[in-house]
């Protein structure tokens, strides 16, 4: 028995190395490719500005350069985070940990947000303790967690509704929410939500790619937090946790 279950740790071993090595192959591959992509499109990117800034006096030209403008962009950013997905969910990105006060963060998210929120009709309610709440993480990448949490609220949120961003402390544990009523239907389960490419309109009606609550949990969970989804009707509500310090 001692030797089969030898056997079966080090097959389970190997099998483990394997999928590292395969997940490491698909984020260099992705990198690469990107890479040779990225030269391109800038060049058309570049192009089509200079055509939309000299105003051709042909409206269809004028047309079809701001389109192809949108779309490049639109393209670049897809491959940016595609990029940023595949080596944030294989841990190939540096993470500088350090004390870091999440009111901060949170005004700083305000600031940030609060015009285009107001341009979508929404109203931000911000609460946090008067107590400052300090957890070990990444600024950057923290910062980025919560651009793409906001980003799909001003994109998913029912116009009309209030957003609440909320940060408490209870138990040595950190929590910092994000809750919003959706225009969508949520007719898909939050595991379902969290998949790669999966968006909350299923009629792809607005832009993005379905790649921010992927990423964002990636980033959370290498800064040793953890982002759990919650789903309940047309209520969508994020919330991060992070030991306190």
């Amino acid at each position: 028995h001692g030797e089969n279950l030898n056997r079966i740790a080090e097959g389970m071993a190997l099998a483990v190395d394997e999928r590292m090595r395969s997940e490491r192959f698909k984020t260099e591959l992705i990198t690469n490719v990107s890479h040779d992509i990225k030269t391109p499109l800038t060049s058309i990117i570049n192009y089509s500005d200079l055509i939309c800034k000299e105003q051709p006096e042909n409206e269809k030209v004028a047309e079809y350069a701001a389109v192809l403008l949108r779309q490049s962009e639109r393209l670049k950013k897809l491959i940016e985070d595609l990029v940023e997905a595949s080596k944030a969910s294989t841990g190939s990105v540096d993470v500088l940990a350090a004390p870091c006060e999440v009111g901060v963060l949170l005004t700083q998210t305000v600031g940030e947000y609060e015009q285009r929120l107001r341009e979508n009709d929404l109203e931000l309610i911000a609460k946090q303790p008067e107590t400052p709440v300090r957890i070990m993480a990444d600024g950057r990448h923290l910062w980025r967690v919560f651009d793409n949490l906001m980003n799909n609220v001003c994109k998913y949120a029912q116009g009309g509704t209030r957003v609440y961003l909320t940060v408490e402390e209870k138990n040595g544990e950190a929590a910092i929410s994000f809750k919003n009523t959706s225009k969508y239907p949520l007719d898909i389960s939050a595991d379902e939500l969290m998949a790669r490419f999966v968006r909350g309109d299923s009629a792809r009606s607005t832009d993005g790619n379905g790649l921010g609550l992927s990423i964002a949990r990636s980033l959370t969970e290498l800064q040793n937090g953890r982002l759990e989804l919650t789903v309940d009707g047309d209520l969508f509500k994020v919330v991060l946790y992070f030991s306190s310090i």
